[in-house]
């Protein structure tokens, strides 16, 4: 519940007053002097101050409401303060609204009008403050990135800097985190990230994909193995455990372990203690595990393929990856770091990188970079240098439009093995959006911020327009629904085809 603050000197006014706004579900405290009030807010959250401008009897010059207002302003400089009196006095109106008062009003007042504007301006108040807030956070979150190892990792989007900010929280810790997300989007740059900022930075950071370990060689890959212990062991070698005693053991692909290797990882997580293989002396180390999976681990679990107890193990604190189409805002900056400053990108090839799935995530964008630059035919680089379909702005099944004019479809698209991940054939009208974002570079020397709108960026033909036209009977208001268009931008393309709007 919001709390307004009345202080004027008339018992009646305040009574009157506090009526109106209590009734209207708002908190309201009350006093009768300048001091009354300042005292008042030193004590208490107001949200809104309503005063008087004169405290004295027989006093009308307002000087008493003008030093009251530029004491709260000192005190409080965002409150709003609605200044109110019977004898009101254009200069001195002027000259507190332009020091910051929010309104001025006199009496008597019009019940409609201050309600209107206590709730426009306790809105704005409010507003004000989130955002106050959310700068002090982003200016703590940007000291914190400044002083922080980011270990290169280059992105742009909201969602993956809410990510590096747990991780630089969680990197402070010794805690085991659980990295998870799709192949290619960067899990071992987060466990860089949670290393390079821990206090074991100095220390051991080895990495191990799971994955990749040979089921019979598993063990002594993860515990080491003494001389003999196996055909070819001719002498005796630590394992990943071993050699990060006192630092961080990063375990990738951890949902490929299988159960036997899981019971043994579980006994080393809880207590530290491990067998080389082929030994019967007890080693123990202190080591901080991260762990890494692409699978569902919650469904292994219920499948039997994972321990749960290995799960908590490992999943003190979960860091999950969105994949890169879910975080479109990170395109654009790995793309120019990946090509480098030497190209650019046209329009169409940027609509091509924004519209694409990416299913191989980074790791594919920073291949169809790679490609580009080095198919490149100029510094300016195409769709099809990153081996792209261009994207089509409008998508029509009408089976009566010639083949000769008819923009390429969506299924005809999905047998071009360069494009995957693209949605499937709908045999209904599908528009695409068109939007270029704003802080692109393009190869045409146009400014930022300079972009299309999404109307004028469909390409429509004049056969197009005229199957439409005839399909709805001339109906505008269908015909530009049907091409994605406004009314207005439909009757542009007629009026350039010459075609008739009656």
């Amino acid at each position: 519940m919001d709390t307004i603050l009345i202080v004027d000197d008339n018992h009646a006014i305040c009574q009157a007053l506090g009526l109106m706004l209590e009734l209207n579900d708002y908190r309201v405290l009350t006093c009768h002097s300048p001091e009354d009030a300042l005292g008042l807010l030193a004590t208490q959250d107001v949200d809104l101050v309503i005063q008087d401008m004169n405290f004295t009897r027989d006093t009308t010059s307002g000087e008493e409401g003008k030093q009251l207002f530029y004491a709260l302003r000192e005190r409080q400089g965002d409150l709003p303060i609605i200044l109110m009196t019977a004898w009101t006095q254009l200069e001195t109106a002027v000259e507190l609204v332009k020091a910051g008062a929010a309104d001025y009003m006199g009496k008597p007042w019009n019940d409609a009008k201050v309600l209107n504007s206590i709730t426009n301006l306790i809105a704005l108040y409010k507003l004000s403050r989130a955002n106050h807030r959310l700068e002090r956070v982003n200016h703590q979150r940007q000291v914190a990135i400044a002083d922080a190892d980011l270990c290169g990792i280059v992105f742009g989007s909201g969602a993956m800097q809410r990510c590096i900010d747990l991780a630089l929280q969680l990197a402070r810790s010794d805690v085991s985190v659980l990295i998870t997300g799709p192949n290619g989007a960067g899990k071992d740059k987060l466990a860089d990230i949670l290393h390079a900022n821990s206090p074991l930075k100095n220390k051991p950071f080895i990495k191990v994909n799971v994955g990749a370990l040979p089921m019979d060689l598993l063990e002594a890959e993860l515990f080491g193995a003494e001389a003999g212990a196996f055909t070819g062991a001719t002498k005796a070698r630590i394992g990943r455990f071993e050699a990060a005693d006192g630092g961080t053991l990063f375990l990738d692909e951890i949902g490929n372990l299988p159960l036997s290797g899981q019971v043994k990882l579980l006994r080393v997580l809880q207590t530290g203690e491990f067998e080389r293989l082929g030994s019967h002396k007890t080693q123990k180390v202190k080591v901080r595990v991260i762990s890494a999976t692409n699978a569902d681990l919650a469904q292994d679990i219920a499948e039997g393929r994972f321990r749960e107890d290995l799960f908590y193990r490992l999943n003190v604190i979960e860091l999950a990856l969105s994949p890169l189409n879910q975080r479109t805002d990170d395109i654009l900056p790995l793309v120019q770091h990946f090509i480098g400053s030497d190209f650019s990108l046209s329009k169409p090839a940027l609509q091509a990188l924004l519209h694409h799935r990416w299913p191989g995530n980074v790791r594919e964008l920073e291949n169809a970079c790679k490609r580009a630059v080095l198919l490149a035919q100029s510094h300016v680089l195409t769709e099809a240098d990153f081996g792209l379909a261009p994207v089509v702005s409008v998508v029509r099944a009408t089976s009566h439009i010639s083949a000769a004019s008819e923009p390429r479809r969506l299924d005809q698209r999905q047998s071009d093995p360069r494009i995957c991940g693209q949605r499937q054939f709908d045999p209904q009208p599908v528009y695409v959006p068109s939007s270029i974002p704003t802080h692109a570079t393009f190869s045409d020397g146009s400014e930022r911020g300079q972009a299309p709108s999404a109307n004028e960026a469909i390409e429509v033909s004049r056969e197009d327009i005229e199957a439409a036209l005839k399909q709805h009977h001339g109906v505008i208001a269908r015909v530009a629904k049907a091409l994605g268009l406004s009314r207005q931008a439909l009757y542009r393309r007629m009026d350039k085809f010459g075609l008739d709007k009656s």
